[in-house]
């Protein structure tokens, strides 16, 4: 059994609200205890963060700085099976997506970070004045202070450290709210960050969940100047309410009901090897993930089939064995909401060409576990068409015009990512730019350049993250005017 502590101040400490378990979601049991922090104990986390801007963290010189996210970086590659092992305790994903995404981008994020920070540049104006003198603007930034850190279960240390590593790259420092669902990777960071010579209070973690305890203690916490979350809209919303008090920008990246498109002359086989990672990957919790796709008449029975016996292939089983190709969902709560929009289809009277249920694993059979899933003939106003359902599931619609696709991706509350598959070049571009997503993706998918805007539209969230958009949210921008 695995105790998780908080880490405040450079310290592991117990919780002092009511601990809770972590789950193995491969198999339902029980692996270890969360010690959920108070509100007395989120208070010193922020207390400590304060401490810290105004102690060495804060007077660092910028080089020095970066090479300690470097240390991190570091840090984890050297404890890479550690942060691997947790991981998929965590979460139940296979090695293989785990061991090339989740840890080695989770690192990653250090060095990128470190790299933009070093090579960002400000704006200066020379101006005139009445007496001929002139005088000179240039612009300095600075931290925004202490950086509330709120994040998901699906990519729990990727997702974490790509806002962590921005925000301290950036001179902040910050205090991390890990999901309750996966404490682990998070407070494993505690001790890399301690052994990289990172002073205490800049990286602080606490454990809980969110209204009434930590998540709602840390956002509405007066001391915090700014706040990063991603997952689920309805908290991004209650957490922009609890930042109105006291003024503290957000940066919400929220949930999307992602599109894609298939048009008549795309790849066949690179198609199908795209849309279906974009229909499956990570159990299909992914943010970015296709539950939604349209697909020009002409080809659209050989997508069809394609694209099931892409969900059929799928292999269950041991998360730690390489051979084992999808996991379970995070949890039994999500496993029941995954499986209430499979029913929801089922009798909304959807054609289902793969999966529909609960595939039978030995071993494993108290496991989260449910099976890839590919749906035709709903409605665009069904509930399955129009929500986010976060498991691995697709709708497949055809479409006769480049037109009537675009109305159909855009008829959505969201607006996250789209992925589009086409060879004609104009098309590419003219489509691209007409979807009303944060990013769109042709003929490719999950494919990131780290130096590049990252957020979602509409009900998808705000701000922009990614590059010097990064540093944007993280740093204040002040103005100095000189006369001359």
């Amino acid at each position: 059994m695995t105790e998780f502590l908080n880490f405040i101040d450079g310290r592991f400490v117990p919780g002092r609200a009511e601990a809770f378990a972590n789950h193995f979601p491969s198999t339902g049991e029980v692996l270890g205890e969360v010690r959920a922090a108070d509100r007395d104990q989120v208070d010193e986390a922020v207390g400590a963060a304060q401490r810290a801007l105004k102690g060495p963290w804060g007077r660092m010189a910028l080089a020095e700085r970066v090479a300690l996210l470097r240390k991190v970086a570091d840090g984890i590659n050297a404890r890479f099976d550690e942060f691997l092992a947790a991981e998929i305790r965590d979460t139940g994903k296979p090695r293989s997506i785990a061991s090339h995404i989740d840890i080695p981008r989770g690192a990653a994020n250090f060095n990128v970070f470190a790299d933009q920070v070093m090579t960002l540049s400000n704006e200066s104006f020379e101006m005139a004045t009445p007496d001929g003198g002139g005088a000179l603007n240039y612009a300095v930034r600075g931290p925004r202070g202490v950086i509330a850190v709120v994040c998901p279960w699906n990519l729990p240390l990727l997702l974490m450290t790509w806002k962590v590593a921005p925000a301290l790259a950036c001179g902040n420092t910050v205090v991390v709210k890990p999901s309750e669902e996966t404490p682990a990777t998070a407070t494993l960071l505690g001790e890399v960050m301690n052994a990289a010579g990172i002073p205490p209070g800049v990286y602080n973690v606490v454990h809980g969940h969110g209204p009434g305890s930590a998540g709602e203690f840390l956002t509405r916490h007066p001391g915090v100047n700014g706040i990063t979350f991603t997952g689920e809209t309805s908290t991004g919303e209650a957490i922009m309410a609890a930042s109105s008090r006291g003024v503290r920008p957000v940066s919400l990246e929220l949930g999307g009901k992602n599109a894609g498109i298939i048009f008549d002359d795309a790849d066949f086989d690179k198609t199908m090897e795209g849309i279906g990672r974009a229909c499956f990957a990570n159990t299909g919790q992914v943010c970015l993930g296709t539950e939604r796709i349209y697909v020009q008449r002409g080809i659209f029975d050989r997508v069809a089939e394609g694209l099931a016996a892409k969900a059929r292939a799928y292999r269950f089983g041991d998360p730690f064995d390489p051979a084992t190709t999808m996991g379970p969902v995070i949890s039994a709560e999500h496993r029941a909401k995954v499986l209430s929009y499979y029913d929801r289809a089922a009798r909304g009277g959807a054609q289902i060409l793969a999966g529909g249920g609960v595939p039978s694993i030995q071993g494993y059979e108290g496991g989260y576990w449910v099976e890839p899933t590919v749906w035709t003939g709903l409605a665009e106003d069904s509930p399955v068409i129009r929500e986010e359902i976060f498991g691995p599931c697709t709708h497949l619609q055809p479409f006769d015009t480049e037109d009537e696709a675009i109305a159909l991706a855009n008829n959505s509350p969201y607006g996250l990512a789209t992925t589009i598959w086409t060879e004609s070049l104009g098309r590419a571009h003219r489509v691209a730019r007409q979807v009303e997503v944060g990013i769109s993706w042709v003929n490719c998918w999950f494919l990131r350049d780290l130096r590049t805007p990252f957020g979602g539209a509409k009900a998808s969230g705000i701000g922009r993250e990614g590059g010097v958009h990064s540093m944007e949210f993280y740093t204040e921008l002040r103005n100095i005017c000189i006369k001359l």
